[in-house]
């Protein structure tokens, strides 16, 4: 911890903040895109797209899901996805699952999460659209069943779908303002796929 305390410290010292670039930061921001994924250490969006401060606007939480719109209660995640398209007017909103998720794994393997009960009651959300995958692959004798890169791919086009229910997101789509993408990051790799419009999953080409 000491080791990232002290790079904070320094930040002034490592960036010109005298700079026009910073100094427009105070003005307020205009992102081009909202970042939906994870909260997994290993996924930094900023890294992954090179975003200078103020180029993209950030949605994690574990296994970046999207509650369904219309839900009890306050949201972050509803109340993020809107202030982005109705306040920020971005024109893109990328779903992005990783590898090596330890929540779709938990998903995946079906963890006994009763000792997390928060984790258990978010991952709920996630479940159902996962099931018919999961129950399929179990029905064809016992075997391995579905390779976490299959679950974490399917929840992506899962919760893409959920966040095409959102009013916001339907009436900007159908005016050709917004645009939405899946995409899948190796960690380990640093590969990138994208969603395309056959439904599959491919590299993208640099």
């Amino acid at each position: 911890m000491q080791a990232l305390l002290d790079r904070a410290r320094s930040l002034r010292q490592r960036v010109d903040f005298a700079g026009t670039e910073y100094r427009k930061l105070a003005e307020g921001q205009n992102p081009e895109a909202l970042f939906i994924t994870c909260s997994d250490s290993r996924v930094i969006p900023a890294f992954i797209m090179e975003a200078r401060p103020g180029e993209i606007f950030e949605l994690r939480n574990a296994g970046n899901i999207v509650p369904p719109p219309g839900g009890h209660g306050a949201s972050g995640e509803a109340a993020t996805i809107e202030y982005a398209l109705r306040v920020l007017n971005v024109q893109d909103v990328v779903v992005c699952g990783h590898s090596h998720c330890g929540a779709m794994g938990a998903l995946q393997a079906g963890t006994d999460l009763s000792d997390l009960p928060g984790v258990d009651s978010w991952l709920e959300l996630a479940r159902p659209g996962l099931a018919p995958l999961l129950v399929r692959d179990a029905a064809k004798g016992g075997g391995d069943g579905p390779s976490l890169p299959e679950v974490v791919q399917r929840n992506v086009v899962n919760q893409l779908s959920v966040l095409a229910q959102y009013p916001a997101v339907r009436e900007r789509v159908a005016a050709g303002r917004l645009r939405l993408h899946g995409w899948y990051y190796e960690v380990d790799t640093g590969r990138l796929y994208e969603l395309g419009i056959d439904g599959l999953f491919q590299e993208h080409a640099s």
